[in-house]
């Protein structure tokens, strides 16, 4: 039986990543961002340089753009 990251096209994860985060943020704009972002990193599964890269891209109070 296939992954579930086989089953997904190449980079779908991390666009699925950024979205969820960028729509935590906007409901919820009270919650800290570096939370968020690590329990993004769980939710999606992410490996150590998938992290690395949207800990580094959005964690500093980048805007997300839409």
């Amino acid at each position: 039986m296939a992954s579930t990251d086989e089953l997904q096209p190449q980079g779908e994860k991390m666009r699925r990543t950024v979205l969820w985060i960028s729509e935590t943020l906007r409901v919820h704009p009270e919650k800290d961002r570096q939370a968020i972002i690590r329990e993004a990193q769980i939710r999606f599964d992410l490996s150590p340089l998938e992290a690395k890269f949207i800990s580094d891209k959005l964690g500093k109070g980048l805007p997300l753009e839409e």
